[in-house]
């Protein structure tokens, strides 16, 4: 062979990509968690701004927080088919513009209701798009290797936009009025669009490369094949062609209905979301601002629990790799469950060192207990993972919503919290029971 002719073949090899663009898309996904993040944190905040101008109790507030959480977790399962059907491009836009309109909307409410289409429904929806089931259809679709780790970082953007936002609306809350906080959240949201359309990329094939720790793909099967022939299956990363979203959201549900582990992993997580979104992420602040701590104050110790929710979520992500999900659900959930135990005690008018301790320890198993969840639906249930995970999420987000209005009564009722910190408490205990118990085998049904 020529010199020549080695360099044109050569030149016909493609070369080797030194980064593979699925790292690429899990920043840009995780950019947009940050963004769409700017709301988990504002109830908190606003709640007691808007019962000061306008006399709302905290019961018809929650009731807002409630319908956006219950909204956050069932539009999940149907965003994820959404995902699967037309592009993660296309929805997670759709979702950040939905955000953004909610926020910016809330401005001109005057009265409780007005929530509810605000901070309900359009923000529910958004939310919902954007949630954990992104991170999940991101890892599920881009990787075959190290996908306990890029959940967990995917995880941690929710936690890194509350770290960033939190601070920020709780003193433009206090300096400038609820009304600002509001526009910023939605600025927030509405600054990623652009970078989604540009950089998000909906699959693999879209740039000719297989899953990360997957060789590339080198047979089209859209091409025609030999006398008609029609292949054998569609690519792992291709989308499902027949059906509607709904009814690829909804077959999966009625599938893994049939198999005990669901409603073990449902039951688990809608624990978990009493216990994080619905419970502390919404009362934390009213509860500290009841024993004379100022809200800012209160506000930036939720922003420390996002600081080393980061580092949790995405330890546990590298712990899912290699230990066992259902021990590290089990000793995530007790943990959780004794923090709460203290932390009717540790509250007061002042930073003590003891609640430092409390937000340290909750803020490294805030949603720590995602990858080894995420880990759980593959394994017991295959490529259909991602939409069993969503309905999993939409648990989670029931439970946070039931806790949400249910801690805001027992405050109006008993003027103070600790009846749902104890509750709170006991719910970890079954959750982490039951997580330990999960079967260790998938399931035929449902695995295809």
């Amino acid at each position: 062979m020529s010199r020549v002719d080695a360099r044109e073949e050569e030149a016909s090899v493609p070369r080797e990509r030194r980064i593979h663009p699925a790292w690429f898309v899990a920043a840009t996904a995780l950019v947009a968690l940050i963004g769409a993040a700017g709301f988990r944190a504002a109830p908190g905040v606003l709640m007691l701004p808007l019962e000061e101008e306008f006399g709302w109790s905290l019961t018809e507030m929650s009731l807002a927080v409630t319908l956006n959480l219950v909204l956050f977790g069932l539009t999940a399962p149907f965003a994820a088919a959404l995902m699967q059907r037309f592009g993660l491009r296309t929805v997670t836009t759709t979702a950040l513009l939905l955000i953004a309109a909610g926020s910016a909307l809330t401005v001109f409410v005057t009265s409780p209701w007005m929530l509810l289409l605000t901070w309900g429904l359009l923000i529910g929806l958004g939310t919902g798009s954007m949630a954990l089931v992104f991170a999940a259809t991101v890892t599920e679709t881009w990787f075959a290797k190290r996908r306990g780790l890029v959940s967990g970082v995917l995880t941690a953007g929710s936690a890194t936009g509350q770290l960033i936002f939190l601070p920020v609306i709780a003193v433009a809350a206090e300096d400038y009025g609820w009304r600002i906080a509001s526009i910023i959240i939605a600025g927030g949201a509405l600054l990623v669009v652009p970078l989604v359309l540009a950089l998000l990329r909906d699959r693999p094939s879209d740039l000719g490369v297989g899953r990360y720790g997957e060789p590339a793909p080198t047979v089209d099967v859209e091409e025609k094949q030999p006398d008609g022939a029609q292949p054998d299956a569609a690519p792992r990363d291709r989308a499902p062609r027949g059906g509607g979203a709904a009814a690829l959201a909804l077959g999966a549900l009625r599938d893994a209905a049939k198999v005990r582990s669901f409603w073990a992993l449902v039951a688990g997580f809608a624990i978990c979301g009493a216990t994080t979104n619905g419970l502390v992420g919404t009362h934390f602040i009213p509860s500290a601002h009841d024993h004379g701590m100022p809200q800012t104050t209160a506000a930036g110790l939720l922003a420390i629990v996002g600081i080393f929710d980061i580092a949790g979520t995405v330890l546990s992500g590298w712990l899912t790799d290699r230990v066992n999900p259902r021990i590290l659900l089990a000793v995530y959930y007790a943990g959780r469950g004794v923090s709460l135990l203290f932390l009717p005690s540790l509250l007061s008018a002042t930073v003590q060192p003891s609640i430092v301790v409390f937000i340290v320890v909750y803020g490294l198993d805030w949603v720590a207990t995602v990858p080894p969840t995420i880990a759980l639906c593959r394994e017991v249930f295959g490529d259909r993972g991602p939409l069993v995970f969503g309905w999993v999420f939409a648990a989670h987000q029931v439970g946070a919503g039931v806790a949400s209005v249910l801690a805001g009564i027992v405050r109006d009722q008993t003027g103070q919290y600790t009846v749902a910190w104890f509750a709170a408490a006991g719910l970890c205990a079954v959750a982490a029971v039951i997580s330990g118990a999960i079967a260790r085998r998938p399931h035929s049904r449902i695995v295809r």
